[in-house]
């Protein structure tokens, strides 16, 4: 008997199909068997889940988080990681290689496969370092993780600062036709800064991080994208002036992604002002201005992703002085919420939303990991179903992450993921009739 389920009456929304309309989908042995206005179940025994009022789209894909082991397994673990993932609506996400050991080698990608494939309800893909040991001194074995299966290179929480070397990783890459994730970031101007430099930091005397330090890295970065042909994605976008070169630079033709949080559209630096070590993170929260430019940046295409950073930690470390607290938010539960605070102020449309969070990172992977990131005919039945209206108040002692390091606790939000389906399977759910 095959692993069945019709899902009736929800709005479909696929941009990659140009799908918003009601209508139905059916599920058959882990895959998308059809979708739209007049699709019924097949023959076989099925489960069914009432989706009227709700929204129907392909399952959320991150290529960005942090789930901590090997290494960290006190602030999360793959397992841990991967369920809070699914509860947010995701079925795919991107572990970055900061871990202990770092993913530097094969034998630690394979690790992390085999962790994710006996204890992770959605598909977990590593990404590999950049340079051995995060310690940007050296290449790490770039052939060598291509052939174990990442999903792209990078320093991730330490930008690689020789260009030299960077333009070595971004010609082997090429060749790969994966992406060099850089994290941008000037050390030389941001030593020692907790938050963004600006009013708040100077109020609170604390030192500043200038969106400077963010943007010289990202230019120069861009240009060496420029001269060697490389796919470059920029992680965690947070200014003004970043999302112009971006701009620019794709009218230039450079091979250039761009990637922006939750949290960077959402909050200010106002969120430190009362030295919240929750809202510490890298790069910083910045101005209104900043942000204004993200949404914008988010809405005509420069910036075609949001990732969530997900950056769990422990109490215990979050809850020191505020110079020795740790940067890092848990953002996978309060994700879709956040971003749906920008389609209620008609910032950015649903179907732009579903985009940026499934569509278009479906695209930056390309169809090396399976074909996923649509409602299409054949594709893995990875779907998550929301409730786009549903008033929630965020309180991180039920988060599933171990990590409980949120700005947005005790925030009223807006949308709630119902329920998770990944390869075919009900992951998640949240009291959804017929579940």
């Amino acid at each position: 008997m095959s692993n069945a389920i019709f899902i009736r009456g929800g709005r479909l929304i696929d941009p990659s199909k140009n799908l918003d309309a009601v209508g139905n989908i059916y599920i058959e042995d882990g895959l998308i068997a059809d979708a739209g206005h007049d699709v019924m179940p097949g023959t076989e025994k099925h489960e069914v889940i009432e989706a009227v009022g709700l929204i129907v789209c392909p399952g959320f894909i991150d290529l960005h988080c942090h789930l901590r082991e090997p290494g960290f397994e006190d602030k999360e673990t793959i397992r841990t990681g991967s369920a809070a993932a699914a509860k947010g609506g995701y079925t795919t996400i991107c572990c970055m290689p900061n871990t202990n050991p770092a993913t530097d080698n094969s034998a630690v990608v394979s690790w992390v496969k085999e962790i994710a494939r006996q204890s992770s309800p959605v598909r977990v893909i590593p990404i590999g370092c950049i340079t051995r040991g995060r310690l940007g001194k050296e290449l790490a074995p770039l052939n060598e993780l291509y052939q174990s299966g990442v999903a792209g290179f990078s320093d991730d929480g330490s930008p690689v600062s020789s260009p030299s070397l960077l333009l070595q990783a971004m010609t082997y890459s090429k060749q790969f036709n994966l992406p060099v994730i850089q994290h941008c970031e000037d050390t030389d101007l941001s030593s020692g800064g907790q938050m963004h430099e600006g009013s708040i930091s100077e109020m609170l005397g604390l030192p500043g991080i200038p969106a400077v330090a963010e943007e010289i890295m990202l230019a120069r970065d861009l240009l060496l994208a420029e001269y060697t042909g490389c796919h470059l994605h920029v992680a965690h976008v947070s200014t003004a002036r970043g999302v112009r070169l971006i701009r620019e630079a794709r009218r230039r033709n450079v091979r250039v992604t761009a990637e922006v949080t939750p949290h960077h559209l959402t909050l200010t630096h106002e969120a430190v002002s009362q030295y919240d070590t929750f809202a510490k993170v890298n790069p910083p929260l910045r101005t209104a201005e900043d942000v204004a430019a993200l949404i914008e940046g988010i809405a005509d295409g420069t910036i075609d992703i949001v990732a969530t950073d997900h950056a769990p930690h422990t109490h215990d470390e979050k809850m020191q002085e505020f110079a020795n607290a740790p940067f890092g938010i848990s953002g996978f539960e309060t994700s879709l919420a956040c971003l749906m605070t920008l389609v209620k102020r008609n910032w950015l449309t649903l179907p732009g939303l579903v985009a940026c969070l499934s569509t278009n990172p479906a695209r930056i992977l390309g169809d090396r990991f399976g074909s996923f990131g649509s409602l299409e005919k054949g594709f893995a039945a990875d779907l998550a179903i929301i409730e786009p209206g549903q008033e929630w108040k965020v309180d991180v002692t039920q988060f599933v992450s171990k990590g409980k390091n949120s700005p947005f606790n005790g925030m009223t939000l807006t949308g709630k993921v119902k329920t998770t389906i990944s390869n075919g399977r009900v992951v998640y759910t949240d009291n959804l009739t017929g579940v």
